[in-house]
């Protein structure tokens, strides 16, 4: 939610926002205070977050890495879709043989392959759809991993090995459920204004789409849900855009980010 908030707020403004401003905002999803703060202390350990100081408050602003962070989550919501429908055939097929000694690192492995677009072929072989730089995937974990590019050849059935290596069934059903929820006449009534249904929109939208391999059409089932999500989270968002903005200028407490010169 705090990334959605940024992202839609603060990213490309060269801002820091007070932990007060986030408290606000946050309220109105009926998330407490103490949550909010402890979220904003992780993220700042974690390198996602700055601290920056005016007066006598505290203000949190962007890194390096949440920036590339947000640059991603743009791309994904309003440049490349979920509907791959392109007629290449390549795939990216990286293969591991990792010591069993080196469980947080195979742990740590498969998090970043899955984040990538890649479902577990076999023991050790993980395939995603196109030409993908594994390079940011495999960085720091040595000599054990290798990468190749290669297109299926028969008698390959590539609509099972794709039902094999992904869980369509699950990633159907987000998608169907998101719908459930968000296309109607009147969604989110419970919401007290239109900068709580956009957080609460996106975040559930980015929860999907992150998880989503963007597998070519032509190997998915006739009647996939996902470009109709798609539609249905852009037109709200646009809908939703005005009130959301208005009310977030009022709430938010901001101050020019030190370190933006810098970028």
């Amino acid at each position: 939610m705090i990334l959605t908030f940024l992202g839609d707020h603060v990213y490309g403004r060269g801002i820091c926002v007070s932990s007060g401003s986030f408290i606000e905002a946050f309220a109105r999803v009926k998330i407490s205070e103490e949550a909010t703060r402890s979220t904003l202390t992780r993220m700042v350990r974690r390198g996602l977050l700055r601290r920056q100081r005016s007066g006598r408050r505290m203000y949190f602003g962007l890194t390096p890495a949440s920036a590339e962070v947000l640059k991603d989550g743009e791309r994904r919501i309003w440049h490349s879709g979920v509907v791959n429908d392109g007629d290449g055939e390549r795939w990216t097929l990286v293969g591991f043989s990792l010591p069993e000694s080196w469980q947080r690192q195979r742990h740590e492995l498969r998090s970043r392959l899955i984040w990538a677009g890649f479902g577990p072929l076999q023991n050790g072989l993980w395939i995603a759809p196109g030409e993908v730089d594994a390079a940011g995937v495999i960085e720091d974990l040595g000599t054990g991993v290798k990468v190749f590019s290669a297109e299926p050849r028969p008698p390959t059935d590539m609509q099972a090995l794709v039902r094999d290596a992904y869980d369509l069934a699950g990633l159907g059903e987000r998608y169907r459920a998101f719908l459930r929820r968000w296309d109607q006449a009147d969604p989110a009534p419970e919401a007290p204004d239109d900068l709580a249904r956009s957080l609460t929109l996106l975040t559930e939208w980015l929860q999907i789409i992150r998880t989503d391999p963007r597998l070519p059409l032509r190997h998915l089932p006739h009647d996939w849900p996902a470009e109709k999500a798609q539609r249905v989270c852009h037109t709200l968002h646009e809908r939703f855009r005005p009130e959301a903005a208005e009310v977030a200028a009022r709430l938010l407490d901001a101050v020019p980010d030190e370190t933006w010169a810098e970028r």
